[in-house]
């Protein structure tokens, strides 16, 4: 069996999972995103930077810091037929926060309330009818990178104002969300293929909970109730290794934030207690061991 991981750097959650396939006895390529040069008018034939045939590949496993690296090479691969984890066509929707709302809203799954809009007038009257406060964010975006938490007209003039400026599209873009009185955390719980095998808490005194923003993780019990809105989820985006936020409202409700693509852990074995490296892995050699 042949299997090929794509990085972008070897983190914390790269070792822990090289390490447990490598335990399992597969036969690895790690392929650093840095050296992939695809040829895009032949095929799966060509050699990848280790020097094997993509289409010799039983299953890539893609672990892209770069969302933007991930994505074309996941496009290349599955226009090439390789099998991948995960999907393309659920990487896109997971790194899209757009696309995401709308698959939950497809599935009838519960979320915050959400506005899409390019034009700053618009945009201003979209906030204004969340109430304030709202939350302001980039479509594409992780680690709790550039949220904004809009208080007042005065503020969300000034936000739409910079963004309208920025030259990229993504800013031009504006995904207006209303506020969830979450209490001090949210939930991300992970789910592997058709389990969700662990969460955690993420509590912070910050209203960005995210533990790469400083927030504190503690286990979580999957209730039957999260277990089910989070396999929901999963298979509205097309399942696979996916890490789940979750956010509890007031009144004791479940909402979902959103889907992260690339999973990661580090933070959350100890207190859960579960072998996250190794569940993922038992799950990558079963995948790469069906039948095409």
């Amino acid at each position: 069996m042949h299997i090929g991981v794509l990085i972008t750097h070897v983190r914390a959650e790269e070792k822990l999972l090289l390490t447990a396939l490598r335990d399992q006895g597969v036969d690895l390529d790690v392929l650093p995103d840095r050296d992939l040069l695809f040829d895009l008018s032949a095929g799966p034939e060509q050699l990848s930077s280790a020097g094997r045939a993509w289409q010799d590949y039983d299953l890539v496993l893609e672990r892209c810091v770069s969302t933007s690296r991930g994505l074309f090479t996941l496009a290349v691969l599955d226009s090439w037929g390789v099998r991948t984890l995960n999907s393309y066509r659920t990487a896109a929707i997971c790194a899209d926060k757009a696309r995401c709302s709308l698959a939950f809203a497809d599935a009838g799954l519960p979320q915050p309330r959400t506005l899409l809009s390019f034009e700053a007038r618009t945009t201003l009257g979209a906030i204004e009818s969340l109430g304030y406060p709202a939350v302001l964010k980039p479509v594409t975006g992780s680690w709790g990178r550039l949220l904004a938490r809009v208080n007042d007209a005065d503020a969300a003039e000034a936000l739409i104002e910079h963004r309208q400026t920025l030259g990229s599209y993504n800013h031009h873009v504006y995904y207006s969300q209303e506020m969830v009185d979450k209490p001090g955390r949210d939930i991300r719980a992970f789910v592997i293929g058709e389990r969700t095998v662990c969460a955690i808490y993420r509590t912070s005194p910050h209203w960005i909970t995210n533990t790469a923003r400083g927030g504190v993780a503690s286990n979580c019990p999957v209730t039957p109730e999260l277990d089910d809105l989070c396999q929901r989820a999963a298979a509205a985006v097309g399942g696979g290794l996916l890490a789940i936020d979750v956010l509890e409202t007031g009144d004791g409700r479940l909402l979902l934030n959103e889907i992260n693509h690339t999973m990661e852990f580090r933070n959350s074995s100890a207190p859960t207690g579960v072998d996250i490296p190794a569940e993922v892995a038992a799950f990558v050699l079963a995948q790469a061991s069906v039948p095409v």
